[in-house]
């Protein structure tokens, strides 16, 4: 339930931002306050998919999902990639219509009080987000920290462009530091698809997990060998697989004990981790 409130939370505050920021950038028109305004929209309906995604993670396995439905967690952040991608073409179709046709900024200080406000309240809001989707591995959490930790920068930035523009009335600096928004929008759109992507084709655990898996099971004299470590996210589910080799006279009972005893090192170590280990005999010489 921590990781739905956390949801929920961002979908409260973007709301509100998307509502600040569109009546402000229309009565000021500009259209770097405008292009926040739609990067808040996109971080509001990544906000919505989260919150659905996670509570749809946290339903148990049944027979059309019997690994669970974790990777909806990682679905969801792909998505939010790509909506961030759309969101910076809208921004930089805007800019450079701005750009062309030209126009004025009016009002610059209702812009500069809403930037301040949406950089001070995205910084707490993802702040908390990080905290939350660290402490329960949630990758669909992470992604919309993401979104909202960039909005800090995007519009500190617009708050920068807007007090150039007032003090030197040169107002071709609104679209371009739109555009320079949109940039680092695009940034973070590729660097969250690529984290999404990894786990939905099962890209290996870090090194430092595997290393963590293979001290656990080298610590046991009883274990001659081991191969075909196999390992996988699903969400915020470790998957493990592996062979363990153990000398022929060991009975059932003491391999599914060791087994056992091996299994709870691992999750200790690495929550949340669902482990599958094969017994082979040692192979006689």
């Amino acid at each position: 339930m921590e990781k739905q409130g956390a949801a929920l939370l961002s979908v409260f505050s973007n709301t509100a931002l998307v509502l600040f920021k569109l009546i402000a950038g229309s009565i000021m028109g500009s259209v770097s306050v405008i292009s926040e305004a739609i990067h808040s929209g996109i971080d509001l309906l990544a906000s919505l998919v989260a919150y659905f995604s996670i509570k749809q993670a946290r339903k148990p396995a049944d027979s059309d999902h019997p690994f669970g439905h974790g990777k909806f967690e990682n679905v969801s952040g792909a998505f939010e990639a790509i909506l961030i991608f759309l969101a910076a073409a809208m921004i930089i179709y805007e800019a450079i219509k701005k750009i062309v046709k030209g126009g004025e900024v009016e009002k610059i200080e209702a812009g500069l009080l809403v930037m301040l406000i949406s950089a001070v309240v995205n910084l707490f809001i993802s702040s908390k987000l990080f905290k939350i989707a660290k402490k329960t591995d949630s990758v669909a959490l992470e992604a919309d920290a993401w979104h909202l930790f960039t909005d800090v920068f995007t519009s500190f930035g617009v708050f920068l462009g807007l007090v150039a523009i007032k003090l030197t009335h040169v107002y071709i600096i609104d679209p371009i530091i739109a555009i320079i928004v949109a940039l680092m929008i695009i940034k973070a759109s590729v660097d969250l698809t690529k984290k999404a992507l990894c786990d939905l084709v099962d890209k290996s655990l870090p090194q430092s997990e595997i290393e963590i898996i293979e001290n656990i099971i080298r610590k046991y004299s009883q274990v001659t060998s081991f191969h075909k470590l196999r390992t996988r996210k699903s969400g915020d589910r470790r998957e493990i697989d592996v062979h363990i080799r153990m000398e022929n006279s060991t009975t059932l009972i003491d391999a599914h004990n060791l087994c056992n005893q091996i299994e709870n090192d691992i999750k200790s170590a690495l929550p949340n981790s669902y482990i599958t280990i094969h017994i082979e005999p040692e192979e006689e010489e």
